[in-house]
């Protein structure tokens, strides 16, 4: 039961997805995610972001850019879990209604820890996982940043 941690950064605007976390096509593992930083690091602005995060309830994850997830313990192995920022191609299999809805003003810094046994899990079943978006953004396309540590199983 190793512990990673991913940066998801983008240049976002309304419903975009920032990154996502998804099971392995030949591997799949449980993915637990418990502890999420949601920010930008765009000049100030009052603008109002909602990020939600959503299950991909299929396996039409999008196109985007690959991330190594780093283990939390040096003696872990690589992550199966694949990893994805900044995309071209949106995902379009989300589920309707987020697990964790977080509206946010631009100038602030938000982090949701999950209480000990109340993780987000997704299913350890091929190309199946979760990802974060702005659905709502109020003026602008800020640099956003969410730091996830994720569980595998």
């Amino acid at each position: 039961m190793a512990k990673y941690a991913v940066d998801l950064q983008a240049t976002s605007a309304t419903a975009e997805t920032l990154g996502s976390i998804r099971a392995d096509a030949t591997t799949p593992r449980r993915i637990k995610w418990y502890d999420i930083m949601f920010g930008s690091e765009a000049t100030p602005a009052d603008a109002a972001l909602s990020w939600t995060l959503n299950r991909l309830s299929a396996a039409g994850a999008g196109t985007g850019t690959a991330l190594t997830p780093q283990p939390l313990d040096p003696a872990d192995a690589a992550a199966l879990t694949d990893c994805h920022e900044n995309f071209s191609a949106e995902p379009t299999t989300y589920d309707t209604v987020p697990v964790l809805n977080v509206p946010l003003n631009q100038r602030a810094t938000f982090r949701w820890v999950a209480a000990p046994g109340g993780e987000i899990v997704t299913a350890a079943t091929a190309s199946i996982g979760a990802g974060i978006r702005t659905p709502v953004i109020s003026t602008g396309t800020p640099v956003v940043t969410a730091t996830v540590h994720f569980e595998e199983q």
